[in-house]
């Protein structure tokens, strides 16, 4: 069971007594004790990103922080970016040569990185039993709203989208990259992990109409401060099991059948589904022009 176990029982609302990501690393121990790893970090302009940012930060660890707008990132990490031992990387992550422009700028930097398909050399190469390689996808309860396509209507050319339907198979998605990640290459001590950050407070409710605010004020005690939205990452960080899914620094239990699904803590059976998880990540390859051995 989770240390944290007891603090998600009976939430209460942004600044209850849910674990913040920093104090998941001083409960871990793990300020100033990761010197020599190399961490990188996605989308560290807004949000969780700079929240996770802080926290490791104090861990001594060599960060890469990538941004779409680099300039946004430098004024909201003020006062937490420390060069040489942090540094921005522009990336666009809806951009793919956007996307390989940045993995080479990382890998010309690094050889290693402890804690992305275009940066898996130096993953592999940086794990070892002692010091494991890590990849935490950051995904959602929204999972349980849809699965995966079948590959002809991925982008939904055959119809069915919606925004929420939309963003379940994303969050889908990423909970099997991470689970092919650990059945590929856990025993080369390259473990993955997916999270659900909860019902954060985040610059992503403003795309949501007025009146779905209305619909979740029932939620209002599960909502979480990025800082404690951001401690899912972290708890991750030092999850021992791969290719699992975390909820509330946890290992979610199954989806029950009647829980609003957005903000429910289980998962769904096709969460786990080993053959669409192989499925995706070999047509994710073909639509980005890569080979299995890249």
């Amino acid at each position: 069971m989770s240390r944290y176990a007891g603090a998600h029982v009976k939430p209460n609302g942004p600044g209850d007594a849910r674990p913040t990501a920093l104090q998941i690393i001083k409960d871990e121990g793990a300020e100033g004790k990761l010197k020599g790893e190399v961490i990188v970090i996605t989308g560290t302009s807004a949000g969780i990103g700079i929240q996770t940012t802080r926290a490791l930060a104090t861990t001594g660890a060599t960060l890469f922080l990538t941004a779409r707008d680099v300039v946004k990132a430098q004024s909201a990490l003020d006062g937490i970016f420390e060069p040489p031992r942090m540094d921005i990387i522009e990336m666009d992550q809806a951009n793919l040569s956007s996307v390989r422009t940045a993995a080479a700028a990382i890998l010309d930097k690094t050889f290693k990185i402890h804690l992305l398909k275009l940066l898996e050399p130096a993953l592999l190469a940086a794990a070892s039993p002692d010091v494991p390689s890590r990849v935490v996808n950051l995904a959602s309860s929204a999972h349980n709203v849809h699965g995966i396509n079948n590959p002809d209507n991925y982008n939904f050319q055959k119809g069915g989208h919606g925004p929420s339907v939309a963003y379940g198979q994303s969050k889908t998605a990423n909970i099997y990259m991470a689970n092919e990640i650990e059945r590929r290459y856990g025993t080369h001590h390259l473990h993955s992990t997916s999270v659900h950050p909860g019902i954060v407070q985040t610059g992503l409710t403003k795309h949501m109409p007025p009146d779905a605010f209305r619909r979740m004020e029932f939620l209002y005690p599960t909502i979480k401060s990025v800082g404690r939205g951001a401690a899912a990452s972290l708890s991750a960080r030092h999850e021992n099991k791969g290719g699992k899914y975390l909820v509330n620094c946890a290992v979610a239990e199954p989806y029950v059948e009647g829980d609003d699904k957005f903000s429910a803590p289980g998962y769904s059976p096709y969460a786990y589904d080993v053959e669409k998880a192989k499925r995706l990540w070999n047509d994710s390859l073909k639509l980005v022009g890569l080979r299995d051995d890249e």
